[in-house]
């Protein structure tokens, strides 16, 4: 997998390869697949984000 991405001082290529498996890349019918930071750490890690939930984002007003 290669991703490119500019930082503001130049564009930064990362280059990422499983050694045992394949990467399993979303099945979405879009050709552009936007996904969260969290979405991203799992497919780098070789974890389908398909079969993956994310946690619910709770905001909390008072903690006590």
């Amino acid at each position: 997998m290669k991703l490119l991405f500019f930082d503001r001082s130049g564009f930064v290529l990362v280059l990422k390869a499983l050694t045992e498996d394949k990467f399993r890349w979303p099945k979405r019918a879009e050709t552009v697949v936007a996904l969260t930071a969290e979405q991203l750490r799992w497919l780098l890690d070789g974890i389908d984000i398909d079969a993956m939930v994310p946690h619910p984002v709770r905001q909390y007003q008072f903690v006590g």
